[in-house]
C-alpha cells in the first residue's frame, strides 16, 4: 500500500466524533461505511465488527485500535478513521481507553490481503509523531489530509 488515501476517502474521516461506548462505536463505524458504500448494509456491516471483536479486542494499546473484518459483499478493501471526542474502553491490552482508530473492510476472500493491509496499518500507527498529528487535526478534512499524504 503506497498511502492511506488508496483505501480512505473524505467521507469515511470523521474528527472527534461523540460517542460514549464500544457498542455505540461500532454502530457509528457501521453508519459511516453503509452511507458511503451503499452495497454495504448497516446491518450487515455492523454484525462483522461485532463478530470479529468477539474473536478478541482489536484494540492495540496506547489509544489506538483497528476494527476490522472480511465483509462478502465488499468488493475492494475500504477504510475509515475516527478521533473520538472523548476516549472510550475499549478492551485494549494496556487498560488504556481509545480515542483514535482506523477501520478495515476487506472482501471476504481477501485473506492474505487483508493480513497485508492490516500490518501496513499497525506499522504505521506505531509511529506516535503520526498519531499524535492526527490526534491533533481540527476537523474532518484536516484529519483526512493528515492521513491520506502518510505512505506506510
Amino acid at each position: 500500500m503506497q498511502s492511506l488515501s488508496q483505501i480512505l476517502t473524505p467521507e469515511r474521516t470523521v474528527c472527534h466524533a461523540p460517542v460514549v461506548s464500544k457498542k455505540r462505536l461500532l454502530e457509528t463505524i457501521a453508519r459511516i461505511i453503509s452511507e458511503d458504500q451503499l452495497s454495504l448494509p448497516y446491518d450487515a456491516v455492523l454484525a462483522h465488527l461485532i463478530a470479529r471483536e468477539k474473536l478478541g479486542s482489536t484494540g492495540l494499546g496506547q489509544g489506538i485500535a483497528i476494527p476490522h473484518c472480511r465483509a462478502s459483499k465488499c468488493s475492494h478493501p475500504l477504510g475509515a478513521l475516527l478521533t473520538l471526542a472523548d476516549p472510550i474502553d475499549f478492551d485494549a491490552p494496556d487498560d488504556e481507553p481509545v480515542d483514535l482508530l482506523f477501520v478495515l473492510l476487506v472482501p471476504e476472500e481477501a485473506h492474505q490481503q487483508h493480513l497485508d493491509i492490516l500490518a501496513d496499518i499497525a506499522r504505521l500507527f506505531s509511529q506516535t509523531e503520526f498519531c499524535q498529528r492526527l490526534r491533533t487535526a481540527p476537523d474532518h478534512q484536516t484529519l483526512y489530509d493528515i492521513a491520506s499524504s502518510q505512505a506506510t
